[in-house]
C-alpha cells in the first residue's frame, strides 16, 4: 500500500478539535487495511512531524434506506495521532 493512499481524509470535528489544541492530538479516516505502522509513516511523510502514539478505531458501516431500497454505508477506521513533544500541530486550514 502506497502512503499517499493510507489516510483518507482529517477528520475535522468539535472533539477532534479540542483534542489538537489540550493534548495534541490529531483525527483522520484511514484506509481499512492500514496498521499502526503504515499510518505513523504516512503522517510523518506527509506532514513533517514526529508521531509519539498512533490508537486506531474501526466502525461498521451503517444500513440507509431510501424510499423502499434499502443501501449500506461502507466501513471505515479512524486514527488518533498524537504528536511527539515539542511539534507544531497540523493546521489544516493554513491559506484560508
Amino acid at each position: 500500500m502506497r502512503i499517499q493512499d493510507v489516510i483518507r481524509r482529517p477528520l475535522i470535528t468539535e472533539k477532534s478539535t479540542s483534542q489538537r489544541d489540550v493534548v495534541n492530538t490529531v483525527a483522520f479516516a484511514v484506509d481499512t487495511r492500514a496498521n499502526k505502522i503504515e499510518i505513523k509513516r504516512a503522517v510523518e511523510a506527509q506532514f513533517k512531524v514526529k508521531v509519539a502514539e498512533v490508537r486506531v478505531a474501526r466502525f461498521r458501516g451503517k444500513m440507509r434506506r431510501q424510499g423502499r431500497f434499502m443501501g449500506r454505508q461502507p466501513d471505515w477506521k479512524k486514527a488518533y495521532v498524537r504528536l511527539a513533544e515539542g511539534e507544531k500541530p497540523i493546521e489544516f486550514f493554513e491559506g484560508v
